[in-house]
């Protein structure tokens, strides 16, 4: 029995820290069509980021601001996140993302020059994560259908930012640890 339901307000003390296992671990796959239990942690798991970015709310609740939650960062082995972003057009994406994985990628990579930040990292960690400029994404949505998503630019970051959790891979381990700041092959950063 899961200890989040769709009334659960996650705080920084549900988020699980590097170090911890679960974080090291490749997720399982979750049966569809969700679960009650299954769907009431993703509502919980939204409404955290919702929250995170709601400065009052933010502040009430002690919220790290996040873009991306992945299950197992909230000690639950099952392969499904949520992710909760503005677009170019400054309109509010919403996604629950469950059993994905990436089926076509470009050729292209691109990174943030400030870095990737983790709500399971509390240290500030230096250096460009390589991610792919552009990815096709097949998964189930919320309601159980499959279906295909495509993401360039930030949200692909964000995608597999989350991806990578599933899988056990935190962001810093993409990081060239002989050179942190070297420029990645193939890089296309004048795209942003």
């Amino acid at each position: 029995m899961s200890k989040f339901n769709a009334d659960t307000i996650i705080t920084m003390k549900d988020i699980v820290r590097e170090g911890d296992p679960i974080l090291r671990e490749a997720t399982n796959e979750v049966t569809v069509p969700l679960t009650e239990e299954d769907r009431g942690t993703l509502i919980a798991m939204m409404q955290y980021l919702k929250n995170s970015q709601d400065p009052a709310i933010a502040k009430k609740y002690g919220l790290r601001p996040g873009i991306g939650l992945s299950a197992n960062q909230i000690g639950l082995n099952k392969r499904m996140f949520t992710a909760y972003f503005t677009n170019e057009k400054a309109e509010p994406q919403e996604y629950f993302v469950i059993n994905p994985r990436i089926i076509s990628h470009s050729i292209g990579v691109i990174f943030l020059p400030e870095g990737e930040g983790c709500l399971s990292v509390d240290r500030d960690v230096k250096g460009y994560v390589p991610r792919y400029e552009r990815i096709k994404v097949k998964a189930h949505n919320f309601e159980g259908e499959e279906v295909t998503l495509r993401f360039k630019g930030i949200p692909a970051i964000i995608m597999q930012h989350e991806i990578d959790h599933l899988n056990g891979i935190m962001f810093y381990d993409r990081i060239d640890k002989n050179d942190p700041f070297r420029i990645p092959e193939n890089s296309v950063m004048d795209s942003f």
